[in-house]
């Protein structure tokens, strides 16, 4: 069972979020009050790509969320943002303002991870590797280095093998450019957010196409292991069709939960904050640790 965050560092808050109904599993039970029991550890590293060329699907807001939620659970977790807007940083009360180095040098000077890597302070356990905007520049910067895609992956495996973690989370643009493909690489696993609105399967189709090529030739431990449903409205039917559709395509990578549309989770990052530490007793906060509950018991070899 995982811990909640402490509660909100600099928010205020107005009147209640509106009760959206989620449909989770009953024994994912997540407590109002600490507990003494940690998530379970993976079997071994877990390396996520959080990946979906269509824009608004929510996966920056998922991987802060759940590297949050992993980490408040006892578990190492590696945020490596790799989006040139910074979002991820952002969100996890990191500093990537002009001349704070990252994730741009570790691609583009050959840096260790570890000279750049930050502690964020949503929770123990909880490091990024922050991006700036110098990232924009770094698709055209890379067409003409040698291994290009694989830039990341070398960086990733020193590090890792020096300071051990048990989950790393990649967050990509909006894209898939030379960023997305170093991503996809350097990653044991793909977690595509999908969004519960119409045309939600169209770009889905096409990232699935380019996971196959990176299996055939650059990467062959590269699996789909993970899809979350995001901005679920309980409340329609269309939201209701799209998952069952989203099921049915991918009925065993599915997680059980799904995120609602919560207005919590979108006033998060303007206080430099995860939902789970801004308002942990919000419906968002609570459906993103009962994700994680999930996506950990699953890499713990544990029935979920």
């Amino acid at each position: 069972m995982i811990p909640r965050g402490a509660g909100p560092r600099r928010a205020r808050f107005d009147e209640d979020e509106l009760t959206i109904r989620v449909e989770v599993p009953d024994d994912l039970d997540v407590p109002r009050e600490t507990p003494s029991r940690v998530l379970p550890l993976p079997t071994h590293r877990r390396t996520f790509v959080i990946a979906n060329q269509k824009g608004g699907v929510g996966k920056t807001t998922t991987a802060v969320n759940l590297a949050t939620a992993l980490a408040l659970g006892g578990l190492k977790v590696l945020v490596v943002d790799l989006d040139p807007q910074g979002n991820a940083s952002t969100a996890l009360g990191i500093d990537h303002g002009p001349g704070v180095a990252g994730t741009y040098e570790v691609l583009i000077r050959g840096d260790q991870i570890a000279d750049h890597v930050v502690q964020s302070p949503e929770a123990d356990g909880l490091s990024v590797l922050p991006a700036t905007i110098d990232l924009a520049g770094a698709e055209i910067e890379l067409v003409s280095v040698v291994a290009r895609e694989r830039r990341l992956i070398r960086a990733l495996d020193k590090h890792v093998a020096e300071h051990p973690v048990d989950y790393v989370l990649l967050d990509c643009p909006p894209s898939l450019g030379l960023l997305t493909l170093n991503a996809l690489v350097a990653a044991t696993e793909i977690l595509i957010p999908i969004q519960c609105e119409y045309y939600a399967l169209e770009g889905v189709s096409q990232l699935v196409r380019t996971i196959d090529l990176v299996k055939g030739e650059l990467n062959d431990k590269l699996q789909l292991s993970t899809v979350l449903l995001t901005m679920f409205d309980g409340r329609t039917r269309l939201s209701a069709q799209v998952a069952d559709e989203v099921r049915s395509h991918f009925p065993t990578e599915t997680l059980s939960v799904a995120i609602p549309r919560s207005v919590r989770i979108s006033e998060a990052p303007s206080y430099g904050q995860s939902v789970l530490t801004y308002h942990p007793d919000s419906v968002g906060a609570v459906s993103y640790l009962k994700a994680a509950e999930e996506i950990a018991r699953r890499g713990a070899g544990e029935a979920s």
